[in-house]
C-alpha cells in the first residue's frame, strides 16, 4: 500500500489539543509528479494531506479516516475513480472534487451523478484547485454570524467587534483575519494558512504582511486590555486564545 501522510505533528498540552491544521484532505492520484505538486500547494495552505497512489489504497483510508474532502482522480490502477466513488457514496457523503483529464459531457454528469461534489479537468491551475476546495470546505461547515472568544465579540453581520464592550474599529481585512483567528480559537494557524485565506496569496518567505498586519491588529485588539488573546508561537505561527499555549 501507498500512503503518505504529512503535515505538522500535534502538540499536547494538559486539557488542550493545539494543531497547525485541522482540515485533513485526501489526495487519491497515480501520477507521483502531478500528487507532489498538488500536496505542496495545499500544505502550503495550511492543510494537512495524505495521499494513495492507486485506487483501492485510496478507498480505504477514505473509509479509515474521517478527511474533510477527498480530490480523486478518475484514471487510477487497481480500482478507478468512478468505482472508489460509487463505493464511497454507501458509507459516506464526505465532498470529493473528482481530477480528470477526459473533458466529455458525458464525463461530468456521470461524476455528478455518482456523487462528485465537484468536476476539475486537466490541466488546471493550482490556483483554481484551491478554491474549490475552500468552497467545498465553507459549505460544509456551520455559518454563525457571532463568536465569542473570552471577552471578545465579533458580530459579521454588522461588522463590530467589542472587547470587554468596548467597540473596536478594524479594517475589513483586519476582521477577517481576527474572524478566521477567533473562529478557530486555541488552533496554532501558520502563516501560510493566513496568507492564503485572508490576502489569497502563496506564501513567501521574504514577505512580512502577515507578521505586519498581526502587529496592528494586536494594536487595537490586545494592546490597550491587560489580558492578551494573540499569541505568537515560535516558529509556527499564530494564536488567539483565552490562555497562551506551553511553546509561546
Amino acid at each position: 500500500m501507498t500512503v503518505l501522510s504529512s503535515g505538522v505533528e500535534t502538540l499536547g498540552r494538559t486539557g488542550l489539543s493545539w494543531q497547525t491544521a485541522p482540515m485533513k484532505l485526501l489526495l487519491i492520484e497515480d501520477n507521483l509528479k502531478a500528487s507532489a505538486w498538488v500536496r505542496k500547494g495545499l500544505e502550503e495552505a495550511g492543510y494537512i494531506v495524505d495521499f494513495a497512489a492507486d485506487g483501492r489504497d485510496g478507498l480505504h483510508l477514505a473509509l479509515s479516516h474521517p478527511y474533510s474532502l477527498i480530490i480523486l482522480d478518475i484514471m487510477l490502477p487497481g480500482m478507478d475513480g468512478w468505482q472508489v466513488l460509487r463505493t464511497l457514496r454507501t458509507a459516506s457523503n464526505v465532498p470529493v472534487i473528482c481530477l480528470t483529464a477526459r473533458d466529455s459531457v458525458d464525463d461530468r454528469v456521470k461524476g455528478l451523478e455518482l456523487g462528485a461534489n465537484d468536476y476539475l479537468v486537466k490541466p488546471f491551475s493550482f490556483a483554481e484547485l484551491l478554491a474549490r476546495v475552500r468552497n467545498q470546505l465553507r459549505q460544509q461547515q456551520p455559518h454563525s454570524s457571532m463568536l465569542r472568544v473570552a471577552d471578545l465579540v465579533m458580530d459579521s453581520t454588522r461588522f463590530q467587534v467589542t472587547r470587554d464592550g468596548i467597540p473596536l474599529t478594524l479594517t475589513r481585512k483586519e476582521f477577517m483575519l481576527l474572524w478566521l483567528l477567533a473562529s478557530r480559537h486555541g488552533e496554532i494557524l501558520p502563516r501560510t494558512l493566513l496568507a492564503s485565506e485572508i490576502w489569497g496569496v502563496n506564501f513567501d518567505s521574504e514577505t512580512n504582511i502577515v507578521d505586519v498586519a498581526i502587529r496592528r491588529l494586536r494594536r487595537k485588539v490586545d494592546d490597550p486590555f491587560t489580558h492578551k488573546l494573540i499569541t505568537t508561537v515560535r516558529g509556527m505561527g499564530y494564536c488567539l486564545s483565552e490562555k497562551a499555549p506551553d511553546n509561546a
